[in-house]
């Protein structure tokens, strides 16, 4: 096919064919697919202006997400000797007074670089909806797409390394909320397995360099065609999405997401397991200037079973939460860095007869480090039981109106989507300024 066989081609299809049209052509073009750079992208037609700079205490987010609904009086806030703690055990850390699960000891150790925010509450106790909720700060709807706080973060902030993405998720894919209405290149960057490293990277067999840039240069002139004759913002979009993918390819920033490249005892350090894995990973792209690194984890729905369950979930987390927040202290990466952990929603104080734990987004609990946040305290509480917030709740929407300031994200500054409605990173929520030291 040359150039005009494709600008008659284009003509004949509707704008959605259009756009399919031309990123399966450039794949097939080009013999790659880089991840998911362009997957999801959006189709926004109102540009967003560009924000300048704004100043936070940090440069850089690692987001753990324990997606399921991790139980709050197992792990971070437990409520020894009352009939809703079960058989989970109590320990005592280096914060005074904080206790947290028996499976935590190593994160126990690491809790003077900690705050668990144990006030936090939300009405939303569907997990579809409670983790847009969480992701967002806003409810789910059919008529938008919300940005994720990672892609408001990278559209204000900006990458800090020019080779490589400002957004990456470790673990999750298309289905976790990421651009949204925002342009495409906002697109988080998606890796399925941090042992796998970032797949499709290299040449297709058959393919030497030579051959890859004519076929690079063949999609340069069909987009320039394709623009004129549309007006396709999209096409442009593309364009960059495949330009970038071309410079990590061939920039030894592709490094990064090798974590074979460490050391046996570091990576014992992390854990051997999918979860400390993804918390290497992070590491690794905090060094090298990623702007925002998520890693999810899934299995935490505990209808049956919950305590033996937790006993096979927490040690993976326990160990690469502990071992990063050590690691990244030990570099001097972690007061720049806020690394959180966070869930959609708790689990019921009441123990059902499967010995299970049902959603409970009444009260539950979520922890922040590093970024400024000070250290070796909690913040909030519940009642006896656990069942209700006593003091300070916290909404997820103050909580992500918290991290979202201490990147720099300003909270007042409105965004337009496509469709003309205002919209704020956090929406209305408040950033709770007394967890900065």
């Amino acid at each position: 096919m040359n150039i005009h066989d494709f600008r008659s081609l284009s003509r004949s299809c509707d704008d959605a064919t259009r756009r399919q049209f031309v990123g399966s052509l450039a794949r097939g073009l080009l013999g790659v697919t880089f991840g998911g750079l362009l997957a999801g992208a959006s189709t926004a037609r109102t540009p967003l202006r560009v924000l300048p700079p704004a100043s936070g205490r940090a440069r850089q987010l690692v987001y753990l997400f324990l997606r399921g609904g991790m139980s709050h009086l197992d792990t971070l806030d437990p409520k020894p000797g009352k009939a809703t703690q079960g058989p989970v055990a109590a320990l005592r850390t280096r914060a005074d007074g904080v206790l947290l699960g028996q499976y935590l000891p190593k994160l126990a150790d690491q809790m003077d670089k900690a705050c668990i925010v144990r006030s936090m509450t939300s009405k939303q106790g569907a997990h579809p909806q409670a983790q847009y909720l969480m992701r967002t700060s806003f409810e789910k709807r059919g008529t938008v797409q919300h940005p994720s706080l990672g892609a408001w973060i990278h559209r204000c902030k900006g990458r800090q390394n020019p080779t490589l993405p400002g957004h990456v998720i470790v673990g999750g894919g298309a289905d976790m909320p990421s651009a949204g209405f925002f342009p495409p290149q906002f697109q988080a960057l998606p890796i399925g397995d941090a042992d796998g490293g970032l797949q499709n990277a290299a040449l297709p067999r058959g393919v030497d360099e030579q051959r890859f840039d004519r076929r690079l240069d063949l999609l340069r002139r069909m987009n320039e065609s394709f623009a004129a004759d549309h007006s396709q913002r999209d096409v442009a979009a593309y364009g960059e999405a495949y330009a970038d993918a071309v410079r990590l390819m061939r920039s030894d920033d592709l490094a990064a997401f090798d974590i074979d490249r460490e050391n046996e005892t570091m990576r014992t350090t992390y854990g051997k397991t999918p979860f400390g894995a993804g918390c290497l990973l992070a590491r690794r792209l905090v060094e090298h200037g990623v702007r925002c690194i998520e890693v999810v984890s899934d299995g935490w729905d505990t209808h049956a079973d919950n305590f033996d369950r937790l006993a096979d979930l927490l040690p993976a987390v326990d160990q690469g939460l502990a071992a990063l927040l050590a690691d990244l202290d030990a570099r001097g990466l972690l007061q720049e860095t806020m690394v959180v952990l966070a869930t959609e929603f708790g689990r019921t104080p009441d123990i059902d007869q499967d010995q299970g734990r049902n959603h409970y987004p009444k009260a539950f609990s979520c922890l922040l480090a590093g970024g400024g946040i000070q250290g070796g305290r909690a913040h909030g509480s519940t009642d006896a039981e656990g069942r209700e917030v006593a003091d300070a709740a916290v909404s997820i929407q103050d909580f992500n109106a918290t991290i979202a300031h201490a990147l720099g994200v300003p909270l007042d500054e409105v965004v337009t989507s496509p469709d003309g409605r205002p919209f704020r990173v956090a929406d209305k929520g408040e950033a709770v300024l007394e967890l900065f030291a």
